[in-house]
């Protein structure tokens, strides 16, 4: 396979592992935690003394997912993904939940995609650490505020999405390389 084909067959992984993370991140908030309250999302330790959400293990990958369709598929396909998810997120929320899931969801991934696209031409680690810890602290904020119209868990939601965040970047610093030695940076 040329190199240019398997960059974007790589693109395309990419954006069905960034679409697959909204309903798992559902499923995880329903099913998945060391406490369910039976009126509340299944929480998960992000820190001592720090619970969160279950799902914001997937909204902390989406964020990184995001960033690599967009490199491996560009500008568009980018914003086309950001699209596509945020119908899917307002979809799949509850009732309630819908406006807050959806806007949190698009604002979030926008300010990702604003400062990832300069910054991935001064490397590509500091561009998915920096424009994910911005749509990370903006979805968190926004949701929250939107949903319940409290700050209260914000922590929780900080610290576990940049959980995931920071467990991605060792592989995205091998993509990166990788991508280096093939002579595709």
């Amino acid at each position: 396979m040329k190199l240019g084909s398997r960059l974007r067959a790589e693109g395309f992984l990419f954006l069905t592992g960034y679409i697959a993370c909204i309903p798992v991140a559902n499923w995880l908030i329903q099913h998945f935690g060391t406490a369910c309250p039976p009126d509340g999302p299944c929480l998960i330790p992000v820190a001592p003394g720090l619970m969160a959400p279950s799902g914001v293990l997937m909204a902390g990958l989406a964020l990184v997912l995001r960033d690599l369709v967009q490199r491996r598929l560009g500008v568009t396909y980018g914003l086309v993904a950001i699209g596509a998810g945020t119908l899917l997120s307002a979809a799949l929320a509850p009732a309630p939940l819908l406006i807050a899931s959806a806007v949190a969801f698009l604002l979030s991934e926008l300010a990702d995609f604003a400062v990832y696209t300069p910054l991935q031409k001064r490397g590509l680690v500091l561009a998915v650490a920096a424009s994910s810890l911005v749509g990370l602290i903006a979805d968190s904020l926004l949701f929250l505020w939107l949903a319940f119209g409290s700050l209260q868990f914000l922590a929780g939601q900080i610290v576990g999405k940049a959980i995931m965040v920071l467990l991605t970047l060792p592989a995205i610093r091998w993509l990166r390389n990788r991508d280096q030695r093939l002579g595709a940076a």
